[in-house]
């Protein structure tokens, strides 16, 4: 079962929590894990029934098309399949009984006990090519940047083999078994998409990991101690272990892992929160400062802390960035500013909030002001709404109004289908619905696309002025800004009133200089007399 299709400029998912586990039976369609991607999280169902073996762990970033697990149907386990299974775990027990009180004994039956196994261990034993996986709808080739492993190295399941460079972004290549590394192509080789990398001997080496499992089940304790030891995966940890640790900054070296051959998984990650108390130990560190001679660099050192740290970049940052890039390089964007007066809106909320909320039960804010005149605008400046599309122009009769919200993952933008038909409630309601899911990063992929005008509110962290870029393939955003108490002229006189400045960034290929600052002063028209949108003059 390997990574679905979850949108089209989605390129690699991570693995969410599992809601089973490895060995358990399955039937078809129920939900095995959650996945994550840089704009939402959905359910992975089981393609059939049988028993599940998990391949990937979570925390792990895959790309679409890698392999998340396998399901042995229950068809698969006929009459020959057992027949190995009873005798792999009766036969590894006679050598261990034999070849201590009889070793030359036992020299001649050795030679056909053997001759069983091999054939069930050759039906297993194969060699898995792994190729270079989809990495982005436009990429067609990668770069090898390093190899973490060398040829002949014994690698474990999801441990990282190599880094690839795309012309968009750097991604880490995991193995999908454990055995023997054959390395295809060398570090610096340029491949296309679907070219064999490197090759995965499931051998000897698969067999280790089979036998520990079994024998856990027996003496817990003393094997992953025997794992930490010598292991040949000690010390380096899976894809999330490395992750929280970074976050942490520990050293790996000073982590004992208990995964196969001593690697460091997420459960030791997390405890290793415990060793962070060794962070006082730098402290100790000044403890040399009697070796540096020099004293007059000891007051520069003293002052501060010159520490750094190293986060990688999420899956959500990284789309974001490249399609902020994309839209700067592609598009003729300029931005036109203006000023509302908000206190006619101010006074209106102030009277008829409190029976807005008692009716309606949702608060009276105002985004849904501004979205209601930026939809009447709209209607009245179709090339705004409008949007470009290879060499023609797309002009919508709806107004599907995308909101920025701002999360701890990053900026998202749910979309409010048909704004135009809907009252300030119904928008006040639909904005924190959208809002909460953004939040709680229930998003889906059909709730923040397909928008034709963006609202983005940097007011809310006090920002004054700015000018934001364009949701592609949306042609304007809208930025609004905090509100502020500033002298204006009323009728001849100087007066103090609640000013917010606004400002609308427009593609200039699609939008005229006209088009888009009769737009902005129709906007500040409706928003300084509310009673025109009531009216819809």
């Amino acid at each position: 079962m390997k990574v679905p299709p979850v949108g089209e400029s989605i390129t690699e998912v991570t693995v969410g929590a599992w809601h089973k586990k490895e060995g358990d039976s399955v039937k078809r369609d129920e939900v095995l894990c959650e996945l994550e991607s840089d704009k939402a999280s959905f359910e992975f169902p089981a393609e059939a029934d049988g028993v599940l073996h998990i391949l990937a762990q979570e925390g792990d970033v895959l790309p679409i098309g890698a392999v998340l697990c396998t399901i042995e149907a229950a068809g698969a386990s006929n009459g020959a399949a057992p027949a190995p299974k009873a005798e792999a775990p009766v036969e590894p027990s006679k050598p261990v009984e034999q070849p201590a009180p009889q070793p030359v004994a036992v020299k001649p039956e050795p030679a056909p006990q053997p001759a069983a196994p091999e054939p069930a261990a050759a039906s297993t034993a194969k060699s898995i090519e792994m190729k270079v996986p989809p990495v982005g709808e436009s990429i067609t080739e990668v770069t090898i940047a390093s190899w973490s492993k060398k040829d002949g190295d014994q690698v474990a399941l999801d441990e990282v083999l190599c880094e690839l460079e795309s012309d968009k972004a750097t991604f880490e290549l995991p193995s999908e078994a454990a055995g023997t590394l054959r390395i295809v192509a060398e570090a610096g080789s340029t491949l296309a998409i679907g070219a064999v990398i490197c090759r995965i001997e499931v051998g000897a080496g698969a067999a280790q990991p089979v036998a520990q499992p079994a024998a856990p089940v027996q003496q817990p304790a003393a094997q992953p101690v025997a794992a930490q030891a010598d292991g040949y995966a000690a010390n380096h940890p899976s894809p999330v272990a490395a992750k929280i640790l970074a976050e942490k900054g520990i050293d790996p070296k000073e982590v004992n892992g208990t995964g196969i051959g001593g690697r460091i998984m997420k459960e030791d990650a997390v405890k290793a929160e415990k060793s962070a108390a060794p962070a006082p130990q730098p402290a100790a560190t000044p403890a040399p400062k009697p070796a540096p001679a020099p004293v007059a660099a000891a007051p520069a050192v003293e002052g501060g802390n010159r520490v750094q740290r190293r986060e990688r970049l999420s899956s959500l940052r990284k789309t974001i960035a490249r399609r902020l890039v994309a839209v700067k390089n592609e598009t003729a964007m300029l931005t036109t500013f203006n000023e509302v007066d908000m206190k006619p809106i101010m006074d209106l909320r102030a009277k008829y909030k409190d029976k807005f909320k008692e009716k309606h039960a949702v608060g009276l804010g105002f985004m849904s002001f501004f979205a209601k005149a930026i939809c009447m605008a709209l209607q009245e400046f179709p090339a705004v709404n409008a949007m470009i599309d290879g060499d023609s122009i797309v002009f919508n009769d709806y107004c599907d109004i995308s909101i920025a919200v701002s999360t701890e993952r990053g900026l998202v933008v749910p979309v409010i289908r048909n704004a135009e038909s809907m009252n300030f409630a119904g928008i006040e309601k639909e904005i924190i619905r959208l809002a909460g899911l953004a939040r709680d990063n229930k998003l889906t992929i059909e709730q923040m696309t397909g928008g034709t005008f963006t609202i983005t509110n940097g007011g809310t962290f006090g920002s004054m002025l700015s000018t934001p870029i364009i949701n592609a393939p949306q042609s304007a955003i809208l930025g609004m800004h905090n509100i502020v108490e500033r002298p204006v002229v009323v009728n001849g006189e100087i007066v103090i009133r609640p000013v917010m400045y606004v400002a609308l960034s427009y593609d200039h290929r699609i939008i005229d200089g006209k088009d888009s600052v009769s737009f902005l002063v129709r906007v500040k028209q409706l928003l300084e007399d509310p009673a025109r949108i009531l009216l819809g003059v």
